[in-house]
């Protein structure tokens, strides 16, 4: 070829018609896949000039093409959770109610988010959940933020900037996502007073540590570890009195938002504020089973100085989240937890588990197999325990339990399970009953059936 082998390139207008290209301009418009086809044909000059053959029009439609789909390879999607990790972090942890999901689709459009249908003018956003949580847990006070960590920085920025805060050691905690106690603490202008030791921390190392910069006495529940043996920890009444008689705060972080009753060693919301804690903090995406949202209640005056607060209004709750957040308070109030998924998957009975994981055993033939295993609450919610469950091992041979699960993971809808020692495992727990004939489908492809 005479002259620039550049010139053996299509042109752009040919590069554009390519069915490929054509048919993502339906979804993506022209002016994006103009842009991806000029960046494949530069890219394509490159290489020519580089002294490589010229690429066909199907290659350079491929490499546009492909960097589109790149931009939403991490796009949200709904999938099957199969792997028995009820709050799971990395997929959303609760999956809300029909009653939320129906209460965030009325909100998307026009809403009273701020507007009081009884007067005519501004509303307060926020009230009829307030309302409701104040409802819900007895406490005067009751305030919504976008998430706990939120709440727990709005709370010590309004009660103790410029001044000390008293935490065990051994409630320094990691939160996820390398978020620590101490750096949340340090954001919101707040001195860390560490005391006692890692495993032992008693009353007497909090009353020691008192001062006239004391402002708040914190405790936080370690939700995601557990520390076990030669250990020591004052009661959180004890506690709560030594805070009045030194005429200080004290903040109860209680994680998973445990409202009531016995489920491992997750602290409640009735206990802490039994037993007079001043604020208690918790998720609202844990075992309360709704919305990522940071609740707070205890004493209105202290409410009141925190949704004051300039900080609040950059950590406020936002519409959808209110509406989905409003469906599961009102759920939780008229007693009805089994229509919450959170507790219908913590509460399913062995013998429910059991006959569903045989039938899809039945069905995917001699590769599957019952055995009795674990899941877990996961979501930073009672480390260490497991819940008896009934898991379907599946024998991947002639390939690899990882080619497996990777095989699942590019299904429509995509399923998330567990690979463990040359076998994938499903655990239905996670999976609603109605999901099974899907994931049925999914498993049946993936090992080759």
């Amino acid at each position: 070829m005479n002259g620039d082998p550049r010139r053996a390139l299509p042109k752009m207008d040919v590069v554009l018609a390519h069915p490929r290209i054509a048919e993502q301009m339906s979804t993506w418009g022209r002016p994006l896949m103009t842009e991806a086809a000029r960046r494949a044909l530069e890219q394509a000059r490159h290489a020519v000039t580089d002294g490589r053959p010229p690429p066909s029009l199907d290659d350079i439609a491929h490499v546009a093409t492909g960097s589109i789909a790149a931009l939403t390879a991490g796009r949200l999607r709904a999938v099957i959770n199969a792997t028995g990790v009820v709050l799971h972090t990395n997929l959303g942890r609760a999956p809300l109610s029909e009653a939320a999901r129906k209460a965030v689709d009325l909100a998307t459009g026009y809403s009273t988010v701020e507007f009081d249908l009884r007067t005519g003018g501004r509303g307060k956003r926020g009230a009829t959940a307030h309302a409701l949580l104040r409802e819900l847990t007895g406490a005067p006070g009751a305030l919504v933020v976008n998430n706990a960590a939120a709440a727990l920085f709005l709370a010590l920025g309004a009660l103790a900037r410029g001044r000390q805060v008293l935490v065990s050691r051994g409630e320094l905690v990691e939160i996820g996502g390398e978020f620590r106690i101490p750096s949340i603490m340090e954001a919101a202008g707040v001195e860390l007073v560490e005391v006692g030791s890692t495993n032992r921390t008693h009353l007497a190392d909090y009353a020691d540590a008192i001062d006239e910069r004391t402002a708040l006495l914190m405790v936080v529940h370690p939700s995601n570890y557990r520390i076990e043996g030669f250990t020591a920890q004052p009661p959180l009444a004890d506690l709560v009195r030594l805070a009045r008689k030194a005429g200080i705060p004290l903040l109860h972080d209680i994680g998973s938002g445990l409202l009531r009753g016995r489920l491992g060693d997750e602290p409640t919301l009735r206990d802490s504020l039994g037993a007079g804690a001043d604020l208690a903090v918790f998720s609202g995406d844990k075992l309360f089973g709704g919305p990522q949202a940071g609740l707070l209640v205890g004493r209105a005056d202290l409410v009141g100085r925190l949704a004051r607060h300039p900080v609040a209004r950059a950590v406020r709750i936002d519409k959808l989240t209110l509406a989905a957040l409003e469906a599961t308070l009102q759920t939780h109030l008229s007693g009805r937890l089994e229509e919450l998924p959170v507790w219908r998957m913590l509460t399913v009975s062995l013998e429910a588990l059991r006959a569903r994981a045989g039938a899809m055993a039945r069905a995917l033939g001699d590769a599957a197999s019952l055995r009795d295993g674990a899941s877990v609450a996961g979501g930073g919610s009672l480390p260490g325990e497991g819940m008896p469950s009934v898991l379907i091992r599946i024998d991947p041979r002639p390939v690899s339990e990882t080619t497996v699960v990777a095989r699942l993971r590019a299904e429509d809808p995509p399923v998330i399970a567990r690979a463990e020692r040359g076998h994938v495992i499903v655990d239905l727990r996670t999976v609603p009953p109605e999901q099974d004939d899907t994931l049925l489908r999914s498993l049946r492809h993936a090992i080759g059936h």
